[in-house]
């Protein structure tokens, strides 16, 4: 109730969209395939987006159902009042939806997190998507089963989307062109071009070569560098724009692209941003410029010294980006840049660039000025500890393994099990004192300052317990007997696990005979036991598909088990003896007469097989094929399995 109350004064206010109706219905259930489905009047959820209280539910459940809940709330405009035409339109309607709940998260939260959440999801689920074998457009093209596009593509890359149309347009016209589109399509099911040409009416604007991003599959990577004249005090940027190949489309034309650019002054604050051509400069900070060609220039002048540029803040579109940064540039940003995203961007580009380093090397040193940095920043006292706990975490082995030509499994968990150890060894009594100043001693609250105090201190005994000194493991054990909010308990329960032995099982077996009466907490219990980097994990799983609390029939107990095995534990999933993939294909094929849209969900995870090294390829692709030869397959496994098959 108090998510729908917010969701509900947000968007009269936000979009001036009020509610229809005199009754709001909804109906929680616990076996469901989706997070929840808008129907007019009458939501449905999955109870894990309804149900929640301080000691069942951690700060990321609280986020998630505030977020579900407001995002079906806005259906009602986006979706319901205003519907598509055809399936192929489906962006029209979740693409705006996800774009009007991510920004409702923001205003009820941390501004900065949220994209960060937002971008590090993008590029861990629709990058690989766009670059994989189901890669589509946002608005697809064709399809063998519908609901194998409810992706990435149509939700977060949709969304996007829209996000760029509000960046080109600026918040007033932006907002006249959701008032003239819900005005002229109310009671109408209209398409994607529709609703753009909304923006164009309102604005002013020819926006027919930004519908490329509609019609387009794949990810756009910028190639950008900078020149400084220091006779003349420009600073010019060359920017070009390539989208590899898709299946089905082997030649891309330039995309319209908004990039939000600053530069930085020796001293760290933004300077003036004045273009060659223009009478005066703008004023200190952020400015959006739009590239249209394949190559275009942008010639900043009455510059008095070499900027350091910051490229993409907030991240204004789906792209990759490659410019020339030194270490000593990230180390900057990442220390003076006035847009939070970016802080964060330069700390994980900083921090990929060592972990493969790692990789390629492990006996490669890291420079002492890594550490003061991490000092520094771990120490700041003005700083927002929610956005410092991002910047300071180290990226997935997921999103480290995309960065490669070929995937090295085994090297990138060693890499980043072996710089966490050194952090929490080389910092360990400043991680102590971050630890210990952020625990929390009155009742526990929702808010984006208690979040970010719970985020910092569980990131700083994260790095602690990878140093296995007997003080972490007192402090670990601590906060999971204190049960002060579900968030420390979990925090700990993982580090537990992944410690192991007679600690790790004995949290277990706690945890499990204090919840076992609560389905949505137990769901956790089987999750962190099937995340765990632990070489007994997959010995472990199958264990747990036999446990009484777990059924195939329940969406969110194979998700808790198979799919977080499957999608979140790499190292284990992508052993080399191919136990990972057999368990997998087992279940697909188990599921799929069941349950084919959660079969198919879970066959993704071998979908981009051909990424790894020829051993994993070939024990990948063998249980693919055998997925195919099944009698009785349903379309959407057959469309995921011949897709991967098929593409080259």
């Amino acid at each position: 109730m108090r998510s729908l109350k917010k969701a509900l004064r947000w968007d009269e206010e936000r979009f001036g969209r009020e509610y229809d109706l005199d009754v709001f219905m909804i109906v929680a259930v616990s076996h469901f395939n989706m997070g929840a489905m808008e129907n007019k009047g009458l939501n449905v959820f999955n109870d894990k987006y309804v149900l929640a209280r301080p000691d069942t539910a951690t700060d990321a459940d609280f986020e998630g159902i505030e977020g579900v809940i407001a995002h079906e709330y806005f259906h009602n405009w986006t979706g319901n009042r205003i519907t598509c035409r055809d399936w192929f339109q489906l962006s029209l309607k979740e693409g705006f939806t996800v774009y009007r709940d991510q920004e409702f998260s923001a205003d009820m939260g941390s501004r900065g997190v949220k994209r960060i959440n937002d971008v590090r999801l993008l590029r861990a689920h629709q990058f690989p998507e766009d670059g994989g074998p189901m890669a589509h457009p946002v608005r697809p093209e064709s399809y063998i089963e519908i609901n194998n596009f409810y992706t990435a593509t149509v939700y977060q890359k949709g969304a996007e989307v829209v996000r760029m149309q509000a960046n080109l347009l600026g918040p007033e016209r932006f907002r006249q062109a959701t008032d003239l589109y819900f005005e002229r399509h109310d009671g109408q099911a209209v398409t994607t071009d529709d609703f753009v040409r909304c923006m164009e009416n309102a604005s002013g604007r020819d926006l027919g070569q930004f519908r490329r991003w509609y019609d387009q599959a794949g990810t756009p990577e910028l190639t950008v560098a900078g020149d400084y004249d220091a006779t003349s005090g420009a600073y010019t940027l060359t920017i070009r724009q390539h989208t590899p190949p898709t299946p089905g489309q082997t030649v891309k034309a330039p995309f319209h692209i908004p990039l939000a650019i600053g530069l930085l002054g020796p001293d760290g604050r933004d300077l003036p941003l004045r273009l060659a051509g223009e009478p005066s400069a703008t004023a200190p900070g952020t400015r959006v410029l739009e590239l249209c060609e394949v190559e275009e220039r942008f010639c900043c002048i009455d510059l008095t010294a070499r900027p350091v540029p910051s490229l993409l803040r907030g991240f204004p579109a789906p792209v990759k980006l490659r410019f020339a940064y030194s270490d000593d540039d990230l180390l900057f940003l990442m220390a003076h840049d006035s847009d939070g995203f970016n802080r964060w961007d330069a700390a994980q580009t900083l921090l990929q660039r060592l972990l493969l380093a790692l990789v390629a090397d492990p006996e490669a040193g890291i420079p002492e000025h890594f550490f003061e940095a991490f000092r520094r920043a771990l120490l700041n006292p003005s700083s927002d500890r929610a956005l410092l706990a991002e910047v300071l975490t180290l990226p997935s082995e997921s999103y480290l393994g995309d960065q490669m030509e070929v995937v090295d499994v085994d090297g990138i968990h060693r890499a980043r099990m072996a710089l966490g150890r050194l952090v929490g060894e080389r910092l360990r009594e400043d991680l102590l004192g971050v630890y210990r100043d952020n625990r929390e001693m009155g009742p526990y609250a929702f808010t984006p300052a208690a979040s970010g105090h719970r985020a910092l201190k569980n990131l700083a005994l994260g790095y602690l317990m990878r140093v296995g000194d007997a003080q972490a493991l007192q402090d670990c054990q601590s906060q999971f007997a204190a049960a002060h909010s579900m968030t420390d308990v979990m925090a700990a329960l993982r580090l537990l696990v992944d410690h192991g032995g007679a600690e790790g099982a004995q949290a277990l077996d706690e945890f499990y005979r204090r919840w076992f009466r609560e389905p949505l907490v137990l769901d956790k219990w089987f999750s962190v036991q099937a995340t765990s980097s632990r070489p007994e994990t997959l010995e472990r799983v199958r264990h747990l598909m036999g446990h009484t609390d777990f059924s195939l029939r329940n969406p969110n107990r194979v998700r808790s088990l198979v799919g977080a095995f499957c999608t979140a534990n790499q190292v284990r999933f992508h052993a080399l003896d191919g136990g990972g993939y057999r368990f997998l294909a087992d279940r697909v094929l188990e599921l799929d007469p069941l349950n084919p849209q959660i079969a198919s969900r879970l066959l993704k995870a071998m979908i981009r097989w051909r990424r790894f090294d020829p051993g994993r390829q070939a024990l990948m692709r063998a249980e693919i094929e055998r997925i195919l030869g099944s009698e009785e397959l349903s379309k959407d496994a057959f469309e995921v399995a011949s897709k991967a098959l098929e593409s080259n």
